[in-house]
């Protein structure tokens, strides 16, 4: 029988929280400003894409070869202001920010929506891939960004040229080894800081236009198809270094749950948007009048007595930019965590106010490895251009797939109108994709070995859990069965509650089981927990937690978190009194079932390659115990050989 609340609202009104809820943010803080809200964003949406001006141009000059035309360089302008128009503008800022799973947006939380809920394979499948694309990029983003901005100091003299790469190192060094201690306090300093970096791209771009006004025809989209038109292949090949100016839009999207879009949208459209335009109109205008185009163009708009402040800057931007980046690399692990896409592994709340604030230890190192690796390997910023960008066009590419199901099934388009924004996309990121493929051989290979193989650790992952879950599902019995059994043995009872965390759905679970069979004794209350993650990222706190009495003093109980909460199980016990259960609070026992994997010897089980790399991600995730907060004192593990 159910012992669930009978008024349900009641209930709810006095309910404890049993964890962290969605922020006020998200919704509109009644005592934040929309303009406060707005800066905010600014210091962690945009560093991404604000820092592209840094080597964009300079990689788009470099790649066409001869740009002392004017058609040529207008027509170049004209690509990177229609990119940052159609792209950035159109899909991300206005349609995509008009799809979010509960305020929530990125590809995962996309993915979630419309893929999990119909449970569609394919969807589920390119959605994790695109975000595996996303660890790719997270690895060359800080690199190629503190390059760039610390090979201004070679513009000041040749001297610092043999300290750029040392440099850069020590600065990626510092941030990495910095993340442990959260983003709290240097966080609040983000918003200013970036204020101050496009102010200063919006000045300095305005210097430079003023020594060619005429740079302001590239607004005409009609210079920028005549090129393409005109250069044929080669003019092509240049929409690769032209998307470096879009890098971040992706970042935007999934940064919408920390402040909702209207602040973002502020951001964007008020100083984000006219202050690259400038700068790029800037960078265009000088090499119009003849400024050399070898070395950083970006640097030629400063005046000299600015270059060293301006290079710092420029690197405190790069570090804002880089640390978003890492941030927004832990959040998605714990996202594909609670979806169950990939181990478990110590996640680290580093603030008590902001959900956002985490600290996940095994990819800080990792992306450390690989980030100092790539800037020691590839040691400037044009040769890491190189390599940056195939990732982010592949993301963007399944983005607009995922957007098209969106826009039929949430935001109710007619088929004629999502067919065609679609389309328009589509040619649009196909073109990307197209023009970033032939990086692959000259670096672009890297962030996608990184994709495969964090897209094949999530598959087997998912693979050898379903596996196991079967296998439980296998072992279970009923619980007149199970009564029976203690009634036969004469299984004496003590005082307490024993809370039982289990995979299986129904019945009596294995670890209840081995338990009775191991100590010879049960609690007087039995409660058996199963913990699950829904596709949305946020469950209110009376929608937590499910209650079924099977038996006199015998609960089943389910807990469902979003898969953006911490899931924290004391907590969460605190409320089941509220669903009519009784339980001991203050003598609990917690029994977590360990399993030990091995291969199945009837040949149904797995192949051996997948349960072997299974079985050693199985042994080195963290314990459950540490992943919903179980204390350890209390917590009991009951260990078992599976074999799948």
């Amino acid at each position: 029988m159910s012992t669930r609340a009978a008024d349900e609202n009641s209930a709810a009104r006095t309910m404890p929280s049993s964890g962290p809820h969605k922020p006020d943010a998200v919704h509109g803080h009644p005592t934040t400003s929309l303009p406060a809200l707005g800066l905010a964003a600014l210091g962690i949406v945009f560093g991404d894409i604000g820092t592209s001006p840094l080597y964009t141009l300079k990689t788009v000059l470099d790649g066409i070869g001869d740009a002392t035309q004017p058609a040529t360089i207008l027509g170049l302008l004209s690509l990177l202001i229609w990119t940052l128009v159609i792209v950035t503008t159109l899909k991300y800022v206005t349609i995509a920010m008009s799809v979010g799973n509960d305020g929530e947006g990125g590809i995962l939380a996309l993915m979630s929506l419309i893929g999990m809920k119909k449970h569609r394979a394919a969807i589920v499948a390119i959605g994790l891939f695109g975000a595996a694309l996303i660890y790719g990029d997270g690895a060359i983003t800080p690199a190629i960004s503190v390059l760039s901005a610390i090979e201004g100091l070679d513009m000041a003299t040749p001297a610092f040229h043999p300290y750029i790469v040392p440099g850069a190192v020590a600065i990626l060094l510092a941030l990495f080894i910095a993340q442990p201690l959260g983003t709290e306090r240097i966080g609040k300093a983000f918003g200013p800081i970036m204020v101050a970096w496009f102010l200063a791209l919006a000045a300095m771009g305005i210097g430079g236009i003023l020594h060619h006004p005429g740079v302001f025809a590239a607004l005409n989209p009609v210079y920028g198809i005549a090129f393409l038109a005109s250069n044929g292949v080669k003019g092509f090949l240049v929409l690769g270094g032209v998307f470096l100016c879009v890098t971040g839009a992706e970042a935007l999207y999934a940064d919408m749950g920390h402040f909702g879009p209207k602040p973002i949208r502020l951001a964007w459209i008020g100083v984000v948007f006219p202050s690259l335009v400038l700068n790029y109109a800037g960078q265009a205008a000088i090499v119009l009048d003849g400024a050399p185009t070898d070395g950083n163009i970006f640097y030629r708009l400063c005046p000299g007595p600015l270059l060293i402040p301006l290079v710092v800057l420029a690197t405190l931007a790069t570090i804002i930019a880089s640390q978003a980046i890492i941030t927004g690399a832990f959040s998605m692990t714990r996202q594909a965590i609670q979806l169950g896409w990939l181990p478990r592994v110590a996640v680290k709340q580093t603030s008590a106010e902001g959900y956002g604030q985490i600290y996940v230890g095994s990819v800080n190192w990792i992306l450390m490895i690989v980030t100092i690796g790539l800037t020691l390997g590839f040691q400037k910023s044009d040769h890491l251009a190189s390599a940056y960008g195939i990732a982010v066009s592949l993301t963007m590419l399944i983005t607009t797939v995922l957007l098209f199901i969106a826009m039929r099934e949430i935001l109710k388009w007619s088929a004629a109108v999502a067919g065609l924004v679609a389309a328009f996309f589509l040619i649009i990121d196909l073109a990307f994709v197209g023009a970033n493929a032939v990086k692959i051989a000259d670096g672009g290979y890297v962030p996608l070995l990184i994709a495969a193989l964090i897209y094949g650790l999530m598959w087997i992952w998912h693979r050898g859990s379903e596996a196991v879950a079967k296998r439980f599902e296998e072992s279970i019995i009923r619980v007149e069965d199970f009564s029976a059994q203690a009634v036969a043995k004469q299984t004496p009872r003590v005082p307490g509650t024993a809370v039982f965390l289990t995979r299986t759905t129904r019945d009596v679970p294995p670890v209840l089981l081995w338990h009775m069979q191991h100590n010879r004794a049960l609690h007087t209350y039995l409660f058996v927990l199963t913990v699950s993650t829904a596709s949305v990222p946020w469950i209110a706190a009376d929608k937590h937690l499910t209650v079924d009495e099977l038996a006199p003093n015998f609960w089943r109980a389910e807990a469902v978190f979003g898969f953006m909460e911490n899931i924290d199980i004391p907590a969460l016990l605190a409320t089941a009194e509220y669903h009519g259960c009784r339980l001991d609070l203050e003598d609990v026992t917690y029994y977590v079932g360990h399993a030990s994997i091995v291969r199945r010897e009837d040949g149904r089980g797995l192949p051996r390659w997948i349960e072997a790399i299974y079985a050693a991600m199985e042994r080195n995730s963290s314990h459950v115990g540490d992943v919903m907060r179980l204390p350890h004192e209390n917590t009991v593990e009951l260990g078992r050989q599976v074999s799948i």
